[in-house]
């Protein structure tokens, strides 16, 4: 085993909190290292730019669909819960993105189809972990509609326009968006740690999921600044693309997904 594949240590070496603070795990990386990252994933997206605006354009599609499903069948009173949570779920969605970055990286070319069709050095790993995010997404859902019910009861739902003026224009609705806001949080950042780096390390590595996501938590938790730095990036542009009716998504979701993988490079490299 290189010294390279050493650093990935198995969940059971970093179940604390202590031992996650490992020297092996820590990069010192400026804070605004993300920008950097921004710039790479930008030359990615705009090199062949046409596989990864069409990928971005699928996203989009994909949300738009999912987003008409949710009016069509009454379901309306989850579609903020249901954007906020693809957050959650997005590192999976981009795996196509890595792997162009990942192509790019070392000199080839990557056609759409290579990205759609995408095979892991992890296998089915891969599986597992979407399994879990799609797990922990339901399960933000379901936590928003008993925050809803807990303050509303069983009253229905009001409509998304008298909503959007209740939350922010009453005291009671302030409460409300802080209530989430706090749930949500925990939700995304507990995502945003175990996937941010194993989704592509599973790209990239043969580890099972388990190794991936303990690894993953312990490299944002040993660089907590650039990786703080680089989640509000990341929320930023996506709620630039929920304000934009999530057209910005053909664009946004791509620059991300390149990002990424540049980051996954930075922090996951042993000698950085």
């Amino acid at each position: 085993m290189s010294d390279k594949d050493a650093s990935y240590g198995l969940l059971s070496q970093t179940s604390s909190i202590e031992e996650t603070r490992n020297a092996r795990f820590q990069r010192h990386l400026p804070a605004s290292i993300g920008f950097q990252w921004l710039k790479a994933g930008w030359q990615d997206l705009f090199h062949r730019p046409m596989p990864s605006l069409a990928y971005g354009l699928g996203i989009f599609l994909l949300s738009l669909a999912a987003v008409a499903i949710l009016a069509l069948y009454g379901r309306d009173y989850i579609l903020f819960p249901a954007l906020a949570g693809f957050m959650i779920i997005a590192p999976l969605l981009a795996i196509g993105l890595y792997e162009k970055s990942r192509s790019r990286e070392a000199g080839r070319d990557t056609s759409l189809r290579a990205m759609l069709l995408v095979k892991p050095a992890a296998g089915p790993q891969v599986f597992f972990t979407g399994v879990l995010l799609s797990l922990l997404m339901l399960l933000w859902m379901r936590s928003a509609v008993l925050i809803y019910a807990l303050f509303f009861g069983v009253r229905p739902f009001p409509g998304l326009p008298h909503i959007t003026v209740f939350l922010l224009t009453e005291p009671v609705g302030w409460i409300i968006l802080g209530v989430g806001t706090v749930v949500g949080g925990l939700f995304a950042s507990f995502a945003f740690a175990i996937s941010v780096f194993s989704i592509p390390m599973l790209l990239d590595r043969r580890v099972d999921a388990l190794t991936a996501m303990g690894t993953s938590m312990a490299l944002v938790w040993n660089n907590l600044a650039p990786m703080i730095v680089w989640g509000a990036i990341v929320l930023a542009l996506f709620t630039l693309c929920a304000a934009t009716c999530l057209i910005g998504l053909i664009i946004i979701f791509p620059w991300l997904g390149h990002a990424t993988w540049h980051a996954y490079r930075a922090v996951s490299d042993t000698q950085a």
